[in-house]
Formats: C-alpha cells, sequence, structure tokens
C-alpha cells in the first residue's frame, strides 16, 4: 500500500521543478541573446575593418586584406559572411540603406517640387564624389576583378550583384512616385517605369561625371533635372499623399 506525500510535499516539489525549468530556460535564453549580440557586434566590426579596405583600395579590395585588416583569418571571414558575394552583399546593403535614407530625407524636404527634384538628384552625386572607392567596389566588377589587391586571388564578382542594387534603388523610387504623384490610370506602372529610368539615369550619368568630370556638380544636377522636369511639373500631387 503506497505511502501518501505529506500535505503540501509534492505541489511544493512540482512548484519548485517549475521554478527551476523557469531558471533554465531564462538562463538559456539569456546566453542565446548575448551570443546573438556578441555576433551582430563582431559582424559590425568586421564590416568596418571591410569599408576602411574598400575606402583605401576601391574595387581592388581583397578578402586577405579584409581579413589583415581585422586581424583575424580568412577562414573567419568566410565563417561569419560565406563567401565573398555573402560580404559584398553585406556591404552592399550597408551603403545602400544610407543612401536610401539621405535620398528620403531629401524628398522629404520642406521645398518646392523643382528644388527637391534637384536636392536628391544633387544628394546622390554627392554621395559617390563624396566615397569614389566605395562606389566603384559596388558598381565596377572589371575592376574589381582585374585590380583585386592580392596575387592570385579573384576579386568581388560585383556584376551579378549591383544590378540588384539598382533594381532596388529604382523600386524605392517608384514607391515614393506613386505615393506622392497623381500619375491618372496606370499610375502604378508609370511609377515604376519613372523610378527606375530616374536610377538608371542618374547611375549612368553619375557615372560618367565621376570618371570624366566634364562639368560641375551643380551644371550636371541641374541638367538632369532639365530633362526630368517637363512632365513631373505637370503632374499634380496625389490627392492625400505627402506630396511631390
Amino acid at each position: 500500500m503506497p505511502f501518501d506525500d505529506p500535505p503540501g510535499v509534492s505541489v511544493t516539489f512540482r512548484v519548485r521543478q517549475a521554478i527551476a525549468r523557469a531558471g533554465r530556460n531564462l538562463m538559456e535564453t539569456t546566453q542565446r541573446t548575448e551570443q546573438q549580440t556578441s555576433a551582430e557586434r563582431r559582424r559590425r566590426e568586421l564590416l568596418e575593418a571591410a569599408d576602411r579596405v574598400v575606402l583605401r583600395d576601391g574595387p581592388g579590395a581583397s578578402m586577405n586584406a579584409i581579413a589583415a585588416e581585422a586581424g583575424i583569418t580568412k577562414p573567419i571571414l568566410y565563417r561569419h559572411f560565406g563567401d565573398k558575394g555573402g560580404l559584398y552583399a553585406a556591404l552592399a546593403k550597408r551603403h545602400t540603406d544610407a543612401l536610401l535614407a539621405s535620398l528620403r530625407a531629401a524628398l522629404d524636404a520642406p521645398a518646392e517640387r523643382r528644388q527637391r527634384v534637384e536636392s536628391t538628384l544633387d544628394t546622390y552625386l554627392a554621395a559617390i564624389e563624396a566615397s569614389p572607392q566605395v562606389y566603384r567596389f559596388l558598381m565596377h566588377p572589371s575592376e574589381s576583378v582585374a585590380e583585386s589587391s592580392a596575387p592570385g586571388e579573384q576579386g568581388f564578382y560585383v556584376g551579378k550583384h549591383s544590378a540588384p542594387l539598382l533594381r532596388r534603388m529604382g523600386e524605392e523610387l517608384a514607391e515614393v512616385i506613386e505615393e506622392r504623384v497623381d500619375l491618372g490610370p496606370g499610375g502604378q506602372q508609370l511609377a515604376r517605369v519613372w523610378g527606375h529610368g530616374i536610377v538608371g539615369m542618374m547611375h549612368a550619368a553619375g557615372d560618367w561625371w565621376l570618371g570624366e568630370r566634364p562639368c560641375s556638380r551643380d551644371e550636371l544636377v541641374r541638367s538632369l533635372a532639365d530633362l526630368l522636369w517637363g512632365r513631373l511639373a505637370a503632374a499634380g500631387d496625389k490627392v492625400g499623399g505627402p506630396g511631390f
């Protein structure tokens, strides 16, 4: 015949078990959070090291040089980013996010439409002028492979990554245009045409200008704005939108 537990003993035991289980879960969660925070901090430090190398070497930046700048071995760099493509994608996102934030700030500035158009164009050109090595690293795949600074090491295969960057910028701009400009029937498609067309124009004109410097940045901005202005000037603001 089994003995009954003294009153309250089994309940107390179960409570203690639950507390212990909760404590273990909390400890495991804390450890995972600390590990994740540490990994994110380390990843950020590695990207900052990569930025320093790109600013110095431009398209010639190599995994060897980045690992050396970070004070680690190349296998550790691969462990964090997978491969060159992973590192390139992380750097591209870092710089594209910053550029898009600047472009949105220019578009949101309280000013007349023509002034905002010129300010947005100037923001893009100022960004690539301020960091030409970063721009060339992100957008010039042939230079990246040909100028790799490490003997025997191939450069970053930028071509398959740079086009998605431009597409992302085109979609972002298309969203802004659709949100703010009344383009009438078929406005969504037209906004995408305009968004990708404007980004393509900025990229091609900016690339040419950065390489040859045939005119001042202000002159290029005014010329590009003149090219865009006809249809933009005629379109009204979208009802209920923030205005363009």
